[in-house]
């Protein structure tokens, strides 16, 4: 059995993937070398690189692992007429995801941006209005794995929790569950909305102006996952119209951010390069997760995790 990947992991992980797997051949590269792939009955893949005309042509290909969470440009279609396994490492972003969310909250009450403008110029202000995340509220949009991890971590500050999903059932650490649909009803309540939503065709500008305007006007809003989820003018007008205190961004509709955007110069948004997700541990996490997926494969059970519907998209 070949397996292809065009993913290049520090030698380290090869080798214990090799070891624990001795009758499998892997070849990993840095991108698609097309007759490996053509080779492989499984591949490895950051999910960004597959195009339905290399589908097409990779007639030995039984099962894609997508060594991410994001899935906006997998050829889904194309994989579903083929009947290919699509699974991913959905629920390793929650640790860094929610720790940097949970930062991204602290900065903002312990006005972390003005204490460091402050010591730059050699200011000593001591009147700087400091808040505390005890007793805010915070409505998450999409309480899956990681919204769920953001909501753990914000009960050690006291907040309180809003959950949102699809059915509006009950998740861990919420104290309020609203579904797509009638989430707007908590929108007023929330001083920190938080958003987890992947890019779908139904969460594609979920979000508009009268959203923004439901807010109050010292909330909080931070983005962290998929820029598609409001419009950019949808967005800089709450943030002009003051409708919203600040915009934490992390993603963006259009990647890189240009450096023409307004948003890099509003002093109430603060801009960060699509990183939430980043840590050192997130090959090690995701080969975790491709092993024991891979063990299931090879004794030709089912019970994958994170199988991927491909109809929904994720």
């Amino acid at each position: 059995m070949n397996i292809y990947s065009s993913i290049l992991p520090a030698e380290r992980l090869q080798e214990e993937v090799k070891k624990e797997f001795p009758q499998v051949s892997f070849e990993f590269h840095k991108g698609i070398k097309e007759d490996l792939f053509l080779d492989a009955e499984i591949f490895l893949t950051y999910g960004e690189d597959l195009t339905e005309e290399l589908i097409g042509k990779a007639d030995k290909l039984k099962w894609i692992m997508v060594m991410s969470a994001g899935l906006d440009k997998m050829p889904f279609e194309a994989c579903k007429k083929r009947g290919i396994l699509v699974t991913n490492v959905r629920g390793i972003h929650k640790i860094p995801m929610a720790e940097f969310t949970v930062g991204m909250m602290l900065q903002h009450v312990k006005q972390m941006k003005s204490l460091w403008s402050n010591e730059q110029s050699k200011t000593w202000e001591r009147k700087l209005p400091m808040g505390e995340l005890y007793g805010k509220t915070l409505l998450i949009l999409g309480i899956g794995a990681i919204g769920g991890e953001v909501a753990r971590l914000a009960k050690a500050f006291n907040m309180q929790t809003i959950g949102v999903n699809r059915s509006g059932r009950q998740a861990d650490w919420t104290d309020e569950n609203y579904t797509m649909e009638n989430f707007r009803e908590a929108l007023p309540k929330a001083d920190f909305i938080v958003s987890v939503l992947p890019s779908t065709q139904e969460t594609k500008h979920f979000l508009d102006l009268n959203d923004f305007v439901l807010m109050k006007d010292t909330a909080v809003f931070i983005n962290i996952g998929r820029g598609d989820l409001v419009q950019d003018e949808v967005l800089l007008a709450a943030l002009q119209e003051n409708k919203i205190a600040h915009a934490y961004l992390d993603v963006f509709y259009e990647e890189p951010l240009k450096e023409s955007h307004p948003f890099w110069t509003m002093d109430n948004v603060t801009v960060t390069p699509h990183i939430s997700s980043l840590t050192k541990n997130y090959l090690p996490r995701s080969f975790e997760i491709f092993k024991q997926n891979l063990h299931t494969y090879l004794n030709k059970a089912t019970e994958f995790i994170n199988v991927i519907d491909m109809d929904r998209g994720y």
